[in-house]
């Protein structure tokens, strides 16, 4: 029994190793190429209320604030090696602390792409900023810059399904 492409396309998944990693700054975007991407999660606290009719009704769950998107990007690679440390010198700088209000966040995308490489289900990560940087390994067989660990803390996620 033959399959053709079709068949196979509209059957099954997306294969979830064709992503891209996209942070977006100012005048340019930087693409990231990393080995897994953690954290893209969206969870809410909640509150319980209990009132004088509690005792029939049960108590009541109440929304609460959105937590935190926390993000790890595992073993990356990128074209621009000064790029993440620049950004993380820019927050967090060595000499003379600055106001709250300079801190560089940017927004982020992560695209789930498909064959073709065309994006078909987008995380958008909004006002993002490092919060570690884990240096490489060195191996002298390669010459790539490269991290271990790029940790992010962001304000909001969305997720397009058709962006």
């Amino acid at each position: 029994m033959a399959v053709d492409k079709g068949t196979i396309k509209a059957s099954y998944p997306l294969p979830a190793y064709n992503y891209r990693v996209t942070i977006l700054g100012v005048g340019e975007a930087t693409v990231i190429g990393c080995s897994q991407v953690n954290g893209l999660d969206m969870a809410v606290e909640t509150a319980t209320y209990q009132h004088g009719l509690s005792f029939l009704t049960g108590e009541h769950i109440m929304p609460g604030r959105r937590q935190a998107v926390q993000l790890s990007l595992l073993k990356g690679i990128m074209a621009n090696g000064a790029y993440l440390s620049d950004w993380m010198g820019l927050n967090y700088p060595i000499a003379a602390p600055q106001p709250a209000g300079l801190i560089r966040k940017r927004d982020m995308v992560v695209d789930l792409c498909n064959e073709a490489g065309l994006p078909v289900v987008r995380w958008k990560v909004a006002k993002a900023m490092p919060t570690r940087l884990e240096g490489p390994r060195f191996d002298a067989n390669t010459n790539e810059v490269a991290f271990e660990r790029l940790e992010l803390i962001a304000h909001e996620l969305q997720v397009d399904y058709n962006p």
